[in-house]
């Protein structure tokens, strides 16, 4: 009998008793909570002063990308900027005062700390000549009007002539078949990836015609498979040039697979 009291005594020693448990063996000590505190006031107060006074303030704009005009445009765009603090600078006041000169894609910046705000500008890329009457206009790539142009003699770029109804807008994009159309389908041209010269472009809700330097036409009806389209009309007009002037005639792409050469004025 004393053996067993012993032998309970033991195992009701051995378990843990519930009230040696406190939540203060998990909750960190008061200094520390109150440290923590002290600096996290202090990192937010020195954030606010950072924003509020000339400590990080704006002295000098970084711009990459464009012409100098381009640059000059966005120097006078982010004027404002100059003196405030770099903490301050909104991304969506910044793109939105680029973006909306008429030569600027988009834009991104950076902050270059303690006093530099860096921009990176991805221009537009001017692609067609825009005529309507004695005036003239510089559209690009996608459409847009990027200014107009006092000298248009001066410009190698593709003529393409709209009728006076039409509303031509600095900064806008042109409608499909009055002008858009038109730059979408010499961009590539202009870039390089033809080695022809277009002097001017048409364009219709059902087909594109290409008028080139020496008069010759080459009639590729939608834009697409552009490219490819434009590679067989320099080889038929390679090959017609072996025989005869190609300066009156024209190739119809219009269905690559089957391209048709004729004389300008046969009623082909």
């Amino acid at each position: 009998m004393a053996a067993s009291k012993q032998r309970n005594a033991v195992r009701t020693a051995a378990l843990p008793s519930r009230r040696a448990f406190s939540l203060g063996v998990f909750a960190p000590p008061l200094r520390s909570v109150a440290v923590g505190l002290a600096i996290l006031a202090a990192a937010v107060g020195v954030y606010v002063a950072a924003r509020e006074t000339s400590l990080f303030a704006v002295r000098a704009i970084e711009i990459k990308g464009g012409s100098p005009r381009i640059q000059a445009e966005v120097r006078r765009a982010l004027a404002p900027e100059l003196g405030r603090t770099l903490l301050s600078v909104s991304g969506a006041d910044v793109s939105r005062r680029i973006e909306a000169i008429p030569d600027v894609v988009s834009v991104r910046f950076d902050r270059a700390f303690p006093h530099t705000l860096r921009v990176t500008v991805k221009p537009e890329h001017a692609v067609l000549l825009l005529r309507q009457g004695k005036e003239s206009w510089v559209v690009s790539a996608r459409g847009r009007v990027m200014r107009k142009l006092s000298s248009p003699k001066r410009s190698s770029l593709p003529r393409a002539w709209l009728p006076r109804n039409v509303k031509i807008t600095v900064g806008e994009a042109l409608p499909r078949l009055d002008g858009a159309l038109a730059a979408a389908a010499v961009a590539p041209i202009v870039r390089g990836a033809y080695s022809g010269h277009v002097r001017t472009v048409s364009a219709t809700a059902s087909s594109l015609t290409l008028v080139m330097r020496r008069g010759t036409q080459i009639r590729v009806g939608d834009i697409g498979n552009l490219r490819l389209k434009l590679v067989i009309a320099t080889r038929v007009l390679r090959l017609a040039a072996k025989h005869e002037s190609t300066s009156d005639v024209y190739v119809d792409v219009s269905v690559p697979g089957r391209p048709v050469l004729g004389t300008l004025g046969s009623g082909s």
